[in-house]
Formats: structure tokens, sequence, C-alpha cells
């Protein structure tokens, strides 16, 4: 819906289907209307890589409690389907996100339900030939945790070498989380000066 007064020089509301405004990437404060280019965005506060959003939370939250949070954003924690998305969209963000050298974050990971099975927050099977564990992880540790470790976090680590950025870690320990979700198609506001 477009409002127009041609009399005044003001700002003009619009709001048009995502597919209708030029650029991708981000929803511009201007924007002219394009034709019926699909054009996926994500709201304020997420990234947008291809037509995925990331999110990286600043609380230290247990794994439960991390993929609650992603779950009220509308998405869910991570999971890495390919070397691009685990190098491009998240790996190489960890420096700019960690707070201190050791800090993690959860990821959608978890063998939980059987030991040695390890399985993504959407029930698909962790691909072995696709796996970024560093040096001899997962190695289920029970010395903090006698129930071992079931949930897995990534971090750079001591430069965690070729992105073996992936350690398995107890469920109940509090880190930061990367949360994810599909970049969205539908209405946006966008400004248009006169």
């Amino acid at each position: 819906e477009i409002r127009d007064d041609p009399d005044e020089n003001e700002i003009v509301f619009i709001t048009e289907r995502c597919c209708e405004v030029k650029s991708c990437n981000t929803v511009h404060l201007y924007c002219d209307l394009f034709n019926f280019d699909s054009c996926p965005k994500c709201e304020y506060g997420w990234e947008q890589h291809g037509r995925q959003c990331y999110y990286f939370s600043t609380n230290y939250l247990t794994w439960s409690e991390s993929r609650d949070e992603c779950r009220q954003k509308g998405g869910d924690l991570v999971q890495i389907d390919s070397r691009e998305e685990q190098v491009k969209h998240t790996a190489l963000k960890l420096s700019e996100k960690m707070n201190f050298d050791d800090d993690m974050f959860w990821i959608g990971l978890t063998d939980s339900e059987k030991e040695g099975t390890w399985l993504w927050v959407d029930g698909s099977l962790l691909n072995e030939s696709l796996t970024f564990w560093n040096g001899s992880e997962p190695d289920n540790w029970t010395v903090l945790d006698p129930d071992g470790e079931d949930c897995v976090r990534m971090g750079e680590k001591t430069g965690a070498p070729d992105l073996k950025c992936w350690f398995d870690f107890s469920c109940n320990a509090s880190y930061r989380s990367i949360c994810e979700k599909p970049a969205e198609t539908g209405h946006f506001k966008c400004l248009k000066f006169k």
C-alpha cells in the first residue's frame, strides 16, 4: 500500500512484497521497487548468508536453554550442512563474535538419545564425511559431568587448525549459541523519499 500526497515533501511509506524490493541483502531505509525478483530477507539482529539467517546469541545458556531461545526467535540451533556453511557462514564469524579467546557457541548437534549417534536438531544423522571435530573429539569426557558430553559447541580454541572446531561437552554448561532459520519472503516496510 502506498501513501502518497504530492503536496507534501516528506517521507512516503511503502509496504510491498519482498520480491518487489530491489536490494536482496538487507532491508534498506531507502528502496526502489523492482519487478517480481525473489528476495528473501532476515530480520534485524540476524545475519543473512544466501537464503539462511544466522543469529549469534549473546546469552550464556545451557544447550537446551539455547535451543529454546532459538525456537522463540523462530529458528533452531544451527545445523552445518556443508563445508561452505562451516567456513563462510559460521567459523569465520566466530572471531568477530567471541568475547574472549576460549568463547564457544552451541550448535544443533547432540548424541543425547544414543551415545555415539550424533543427530542434528531436525533428527537427521550427522554425515560422518562432513565433520569438523577438533583433535580427539568427540571424547565423551565424564570428569565434569558423569553423564558425559552429549552436546556440541564450536569455537576457535587456540586457532583450531583447518576449522576443526567442534567439541563435545556437557549439555549443562553455559555457552553462547548460533541460531539458524530460513530467510523470509513477505512484506517489508521501506521508506522512499520524494
